[in-house]
């Protein structure tokens, strides 16, 4: 599985990260161990949501949507 997810930081509430992983519970560990340079300043990290994809292809498109700028604005109406 492919997972598509969307953290938001508890220092810092309207800072939220979006990322894609195959080991949803580890990459959450790593983030929140200051592991991921671009996430480890706004540490500790909850997860907000994520979806689950069985195609990688179908999960890469998702994750680019969810950073463009309406994928950010479907996030922040529905999640």
């Amino acid at each position: 599985m492919h997972y598509v997810y969307i953290l938001r930081s508890a220092f810092e509430p309207d800072r939220h990260y979006t990322g894609i992983t195959t080991d949803l519970r580890a990459r959450l560990a790593r983030h929140n161990a200051g592991e991921v340079a671009h996430t480890s300043k706004y540490r500790p990290w909850t997860l907000m949501t994520y979806v689950a994809f069985s195609e990688e292809a179908k999960a890469f498109a998702f994750e680019k949507y969810l950073k463009s700028a309406s994928g950010r604005a479907f996030a922040k109406k529905r999640f």
